[in-house]
């Protein structure tokens, strides 16, 4: 029993664990951009350091699975390419530089109903409006757009978390910025939750012919690499830029290399594997109350009313939509046991033909079946 229990334990301590590596994410970052680190270079370096993670594990594991890589499936990677590493990530650092880690994160919280607005789009979705899970996910998606705009309308009054740790670590000030331009911000927080639900969708599709997952990550941050350089030397005219030193924009780039693009692919895809996607995107919102009390005591960031209100209403939507997902979902393995009760039991009755069975022997009268 004792072991069982861990088992059922450890998707949900990994996926928790996940939580607070992206909630490090959120708060280096901001960092690193507070000590003047260049996005594009950010997202550049990041890229490597994940292809250089990667690449070993899909060589070993995958060299035998790996399918070859036909023209489809290259401008497939390239697309994959472009949506995540290049646009998602640049317009990611955008909105996190104007506006703060914990209404970065919280805003992504709308990723699930964006998702699921463009799964209808390209018809992986259907909505049938005489079933109630049908109409919680449609219900849900409302709530947590109407969410997202009350935090993107409605700024509010600023809300102290942890104001004794303020006080003691940053002299009662506060991080943020008097000329933060939060409009600017949101629309690239907006940008950046569509392309990346774009990259899912994409993703699904080229799975289906490039099923070596691994090997499939690897091209994806490889090519997110190559296309970042190009952009960063495109809009990064200073050459110091690019200096590595034992600094934040450093750390920023091989945490998030390192934590946000290997480690935190390995443990979604094992847990992915072994719970569903609709488990493993319910513990979202954990990252947003994670960084919120961590921007509070490292960035002695403050939390806005808005924020909170329209925070609690993605929420809300979130898990509307994320309850009707799971009953749409059917497990295959679940199918073929419904599959296999329902088939109806095979008798063999032997006939009979004076005293004896088709085959000759006597029955003494008796009719078998097994």
């Amino acid at each position: 029993m004792k072991g069982g229990s861990m088992e059922k334990l450890k998707p949900i301590l990994a996926i928790i664990s996940l939580q607070f590596g992206y909630a490090g994410m959120y708060i280096i970052t901001m960092v690193s951009f507070k000590h003047g680190m260049d996005h594009w270079v950010l997202a550049t370096y990041r890229h490597v350091v994940a292809t250089v993670v990667m690449a070993p594990f899909a060589l070993i594991f995958e060299r035998k699975i790996r399918p070859k890589i036909t023209l489809p499936i290259f401008w497939r990677l390239l697309a994959l390419g472009i949506l995540e590493p290049l646009m998602d990530q640049n317009l990611y650092y955008i909105g996190l530089k104007n506006t703060s880690a914990s209404y970065t994160s919280a805003f992504t919280n709308a990723l699930p109903a964006v998702t699921f607005i463009l799964a209808l789009i390209f018809r992986l979705e259907t909505v049938n409006f005489r079933k109630v899970h049908s109409v919680a996910k449609v219900v849900g998606t409302v709530i947590t757009v109407g969410g997202a705009m009350i935090m993107t309308l409605y700024k509010g009054p600023a809300i102290e978390i942890v104001k004794a740790a303020h006080n003691s670590f940053h002299g009662g000030s506060s991080s943020t910025p008097t000329g933060q331009h939060w409009v600017l911000g949101t629309i690239a927080i907006m940008g950046s939750i569509s392309t990346w639900a774009a990259f899912f969708i994409l993703q699904s599709y080229t799975l289906k012919v490039y099923p070596a997952e691994l090997s499939l990550v690897t091209l994806i941050c490889g090519i997110g690499t190559i296309l970042n350089a190009i952009a960063s030397l495109i809009m990064v005219r200073d050459p110091s830029a690019w200096k590595i030193g034992m600094d934040s924009g450093t750390l920023a780039a091989v945490y998030s290399g390192v934590v946000c693009s290997g480690i935190a692919y390995y443990i979604q895809s094992i847990v992915i594997k072994q719970r569903g996607p609709v488990f493993t995107t319910s513990f979202s919102p954990m990252c947003m109350i994670i960084t919120a009390f961590l921007g509070a005591l490292v960035l002695a960031e403050k939390i806005h009313l808005g924020s909170i209100i329209g925070a609690v209403f993605i929420v809300l939507g979130l898990y509307s939509v994320v309850w009707g997902k799971s009953k749409d979902e059917v497990n295959p393995l679940d199918e073929k046991i419904v599959a296999k009760n329902q088939e109806l039991p095979i008798t063999n009755v032997v006939k009979q033909t004076n005293g004896h069975d088709v085959s000759g022997a006597p029955t003494n009268g008796v009719v078998t079946s097994t």
